[in-house]
């Protein structure tokens, strides 16, 4: 038997079929990315793609992915025996007691030291973008990864901290404003207990719904936040926005100190916050709240017939998940200018991507993947046009999925579950020891 690398086994129709659907594909990507088209001449346009001379990159890339996809095996094993004498010590530290602190540390001390190696432009987005999003990311993360409910409406509770913000601390921001400040330290718990209720409001009604239909109502509950920020000329200033919102500051103690335009201290308030947000949903992921939230995302009536609560612990998970995303809207609000379009229901989606390609239930993941999805819009945003950036995510994410369906970096229990479904055991503890009867 010939092995997969052979020519011969290359030249199989099955191989041919998958490399001319690889050049296909590659060869609709040109067109795609490429000019845009106008009536007059409307295949005008995909010729000038297909003569250009990037054609040539995008062939190459598929003949790459089909090369990679038919010795996926060898590949595989090779990259196994090249990294052994690396993964086995670090395995080895990492199974040890206090390994996984120590490699916590490590990843913290780089974080730390990271933005000081880059320009301000690109601080300004680790802020912005990784930062902002990497919260976001974490509190979805409860209600997608833990308890296992899709919320596609996600962003509208980061616009209610946003708007919170700039009711509570300016009197120009908004023409529907307190008739006090205050700064914007204090209107955390306010947004965060907004958020929450919001996040208890939506669920009460709805999480008696399930897959589909869940996401279609949070669909829409971010949808009519969106639209009425943006109607609401007299109250949120329509699509107009929100400006003036005032810096964060200290005044305590003899300490005066404001956040202002520079990107590192906001870079650093929003990694210590980060880093709490991730040490106490871990405390909550192995407590009994945890351990229900995971009953619940396996198998919902099976975990109601043994005493959980299921619809009190799923409005929990919709509050926690609500509030961190309130939380990072003060944070936002605080530090620019916004309006509607900052809550559009694509960022939503955005959010859903970075927890699904980071790892369900992976906190750790989820702030990669951040790193990941935000670093590579930093990176094309002078290389390609807004409108063909979504191709290049989509051509990732499709990938990952394809290779790595347990994102990035998977939690324990995730990793688990997908090796045992990939080996055909459908009735397994995802922590425990796998039964028997796989298939060979």
């Amino acid at each position: 038997m010939r092995p997969s690398w052979h020519p011969a086994g290359l030249r199989s129709p099955a191989r041919l079929r998958q490399l001319g659907v690889l050049v296909l594909l590659g060869l609709l990507a040109a067109v795609v990315t490429g000019p845009t088209g106008n009536s007059d001449h409307p295949l005008r346009a995909a010729w000038d793609s297909i003569a250009d001379p990037r054609i040539v990159l995008f062939l190459v890339i598929a003949v790459v992915l089909w090369l990679i996809v038919a010795l996926g095996g060898q590949l595989r094993t090779l990259a196994v025996r090249w990294t052994t004498p690396v993964r086995e010590p670090v395995g080895a530290a990492y199974g040890r007691r206090g390994g996984p602190i120590a490699l916590n540390l490590a990843l913290l001390a780089v974080a730390i030291i990271a933005p000081m190696l880059f320009s301000t432009a690109a601080q300004q987005w680790m802020v912005d973008g990784v930062g902002i999003y990497a919260l976001l990311a974490l509190g979805l993360n409860v209600v997608v990864g833990y308890a296992g409910l899709l919320d596609l409406g996600y962003i509208a509770f980061f616009a209610i901290g946003a708007y919170t913000t700039a009711y509570f601390t300016s009197q120009t921001a908004m023409p529907w404003h307190a008739p006090f400040t205050l700064n914007p330290f204090f209107v955390f718990p306010i947004a965060l207990l907004l958020a929450a209720l919001a996040g208890v409001v939506l669920g009460a009604p709805t999480l008696r719904l399930r897959g589909d239909y869940l996401a279609i109502v949070t669909l829409g509950f971010g949808e009519i936040i969106h639209l009425l920020a943006n109607n609401a000329d007299g109250v949120t200033n329509g699509a107009r926005g929100a400006f003036g919102v005032p810096h964060l500051s200290i005044h305590l103690l003899g300490i005066d100190y404001t956040w202002g335009i520079d990107p590192l201290p906001y870079y650093y308030l929003l990694l210590a916050i980060i880093v709490i947000v991730m040490i106490a949903f871990g405390r909550l992921e192995r407590s009994r709240i945890g351990r229900s939230w995971a009953a619940i995302r396996e198998d919902e009536i099976a975990a109601e017939a043994t005493g959980v609560a299921t619809l009190r612990l799923k409005l929990l998970a919709f509050a926690i998940g609500a509030s961190v995303s309130g939380f990072a809207g003060v944070l936002f609000a605080s530090k620019q200018f916004f309006n509607p379009q900052s809550f559009s229901l694509q960022a939503s989606f955005f959010i859903v991507a970075v927890v699904i390609f980071g790892g369900m239930g992976s906190r750790l993941g989820v702030v990669v993947g951040a790193v990941v999805l935000q670093g590579l819009t930093f990176y094309l945003r002078d290389l390609v046009a807004p409108a063909d950036r979504y191709i290049y995510f989509g051509a990732v994410i499709v990938t990952m999925m394809i290779f790595r369906p347990q994102g990035l970096v998977p939690s324990r229990r995730r990793r688990r579950e997908i090796e045992l479904s990939e080996a055909g055991v459908g009735a397994a503890d995802a922590l425990g020891a796998a039964p028997t009867g796989a298939r060979p």
